[in-house]
């Protein structure tokens, strides 16, 4: 590993240099960032280092982040031999956090999750701005060091995402109902369109806008899909047997001829896709949460664990350390209508948190 000519230059190595962690590599070098890349795949390497990418390809060694982009089966593993290697701080971008969390329990592993990608496959579909706006999960345990916590939201957010806290399990639950299961329905329905095609060579013709959108995230590079569908087999299956439940509710429906009922459906489908957030709230609409705390490991992880399950989304979180004493500030940014619900739980827990609504 060649060092950076700026000493004063952070390193960053980047394990797997696909799609995500091509995209990571070049949002690093951007923000700039010395990026080595590792990867099995040598040929893959070097057009990492032409695309710009990565600076150069290297092995496991000391850096002060790694990024692991590898299949999520394999995430574990290769967080272990980084941290082993000398990675000073550790994050993954696999898209299931449960068991990786288990199986890693060291203080300077972050488990993330951008929510972001593409539909071309590998480094070809890899650019710099892939993160802007996007959320990135990321989902500290009892055992993550509020240190290495920070460091890792700080370079996250630096990269233009939207960071966004919660224990891994919720995360895993979650993913499943608004990324696993749509990816495996848009798969079944556009199977179906084509079995039909065989029959009506007209059909995909007539696929209209309304087809083209749903079953768009179908192109994605399936060889992913079985690592996922195996580390967050239970929460996955528990999402489609609620799926084909509805689904069958809905047939019931149609069956019938129950035309209020499916009014009704459909128009509290409507709403509620009226109703997603996009981005996070404005300013105005979001307060600062300043929570007094011992200045101890397992801080960050208790403070956001709390806010997951009570539905409290923190868009925004520092750590100021105090010179006098074992105390310290958790300073927090969430919306301005669960401030106190999110308040008055933590004062159950014991915090003393104080709120100040944005100007």
């Amino acid at each position: 590993m060649t060092p950076p000519a700026d000493p004063e230059t952070r390193t960053a190595l980047v394990v797997g240099v696909g799609l995500i962690g091509g995209s990571v590599g070049m949002a690093l070098r951007s923000a700039g960032w010395h990026v080595v890349g590792v990867d099995p795949d040598t040929d893959r390497l070097a057009a990492a280092v032409e695309s710009g990418a990565i600076d150069e390809a290297g092995e496991l060694g000391e850096c002060d982040l790694a990024f692991i982009a590898t299949p999520v089966n394999a995430t574990a593993t290769m967080v272990a031999e980084a941290l082993d290697a000398g990675a000073a701080v550790v994050t993954d971008v696999g898209s299931v956090k449960g068991p990786i969390a288990v199986a890693v329990d060291d203080p300077r592993f972050v488990p993330g999750h951008p929510m972001a990608g593409s539909e071309q496959d590998g480094l070809a579909g890899a650019f710099a701005d892939m993160f802007s706006g996007a959320m990135w999960v990321l989902c500290p345990t009892e055992t993550t060091d509020d240190a290495a916590f920070a460091e890792v939201r700080g370079v996250v957010a630096s990269l233009g995402a939207q960071v966004i806290v919660m224990r891994p399990e919720r995360h895993d639950t979650l993913v499943a109902v608004v990324s696993h299961v749509p990816h495996l329905t848009a798969a079944t329905l556009m199977r179906l369109a084509d079995g039909r095609a065989e029959e009506h060579r007209s059909l995909l013709r007539l696929a209209a806008g309304g087809f083209r959108d749903m079953t768009r995230i179908a192109a994605g590079h399936p060889a992913i899909w079985p690592d996922i569908c195996t580390q967050n087999q239970a929460a996955i299956t528990d999402v489609l047997d609620e799926l084909i439940r509805e689904l069958t509710g809905l047939r019931d429906v149609v069956a019938e001829g129950e035309g209020d009922r499916l009014l009704d459906h459909l128009e509290s489908a409507r709403h509620a896709r009226r109703n997603l957030p996009t981005t996070a709230p404005v300013a105005e609409k979001m307060s600062e949460m300043r929570i007094p705390v011992l200045d101890r490991q397992g801080e960050i992880a208790a403070i956001a664990t709390l806010a997951a399950d009570l539905d409290v989304n923190i868009y925004d979180l520092e750590i100021a350390h105090s010179a006098e004493g074992p105390r310290g500030v958790v300073v927090v940014l969430v919306e301005s209508a669960f401030a106190e619900r999110f308040q008055g739980g933590l004062m159950v827990q014991g915090y003393r948190p104080s709120i100040r609504p944005l100007d």
